[in-house]
């Protein structure tokens, strides 16, 4: 009997040490919504961009310097491959999250949970098991309430947009997870090269936008500064490197659950720091998404 009973006690526990890390970066993406509204404009966006990955990307490089130089050729070229995803990511998000509500967003973007264990399925042709389609069902209910309590407005082009990103963040999980030429490489030089890649990609945009990066960073003031480090060094250098580091040990499909909450932190952040207020509608709905997320964790093993 205690042979049996040993590893049950301990599998809940090491999957903890991996889930709390996750939802650490959902409460840190939630809060990015009002953070990012607060410095970026439509004319901005891609300076944001570049100045939000650049600011980082100095500092991983100098110290994975010998990481770096011990990936393969293969493995840089697919962590620039995710790289190229992760910009594409950042760019329909940003420019979702200017010409939508925050609170479309965050419904929007809660799709992964959907798309990620359907894309999973349709990849492996492991059909995922009903008790998980029905958690993040009720997750997903749980943000329609959510966000239906804070006021959802019609679909707009940033509805599109964000609909877009979700497809795009389904992909980046699962490239993650089954392109080959990045297993076994550390999380650290394969998060720097894919930082560099997007920074590439905006570098060269902005250069067409109109809008020189330096003068955007010229206008910011305190308050632009502490909510550009903000996105920099929580919302993208520990959120992405934690996520490298745990879809290696667990599923895509869980990652995309746990990261599913962020909707629930947005509202939280809007409440605490935004002024917004949640009706009962809300207030049952993040209660369905904190209970669906539980059940989806059991669910996914």
């Amino acid at each position: 009997m205690s042979s049996i009973a040993v590893p049950a006690l301990v599998a809940p526990r090491r999957a903890w040490l991996t889930d709390l890390p996750l939802l650490l970066v959902a409460v840190v993406w939630g809060a990015s919504y009002l953070a990012a509204k607060d410095i970026t404009t439509a004319r901005t966006v891609i300076a944001v961009l570049v100045l939000r990955f650049a600011v980082v990307l100095p500092v991983l490089a100098v110290v994975g310097w010998r990481s770096l130089r011990a990936l393969s050729a293969a493995q840089w070229r697919g962590a620039g491959l995710l790289g190229l995803i992760l910009a594409g990511i950042f760019l329909l998000e940003t420019y979702g999250v200017v010409h939508t509500s925050a609170t479309n967003a965050g419904l929007v973007i809660s799709l992964t949970m959907i798309f990620t264990p359907l894309a999973e399925s349709a990849v492996t042709r492991v059909r995922p098991t009903r008790g998980f389609l029905a958690a993040a069902g009720v997750s997903v209910l749980g943000v329609v309430l959510l966000t239906q309590g804070a006021g959802l407005t019609r679909p707009s082009a940033g509805d599109l947009l964000m609909l877009l990103a979700a497809v795009a963040r389904t992909a980046h999980v699962l490239a993650m997870s089954r392109v080959r030429s990045v297993q076994g490489a550390a999380a650290l030089p394969l998060t720097t090269v894919q930082l560099g890649a997007a920074v590439a990609v905006f570098a060269l945009l902005s250069a067409g936008t109109g809008t020189p990066v330096w003068d955007t960073a010229a206008g910011f003031g305190p308050g632009e500064w502490a909510g550009l480090l903000f996105l920099s060094v929580f919302c993208t250098l520990f959120a992405f490197f934690v996520q490298m580091w745990a879809v290696r040990r667990t599923s895509p499909s869980r990652v995309s659950l746990l990261l599913g909450t962020e909707p629930l932190w947005a509202a939280a952040a809007g409440i605490a720091l935004g002024g917004e207020r949640l009706g009962a509608l809300g207030l049952v709905g993040g209660v369905l998404v904190l209970a669906g997320t539980a059940w989806g964790r059991r669910a996914a093993g």
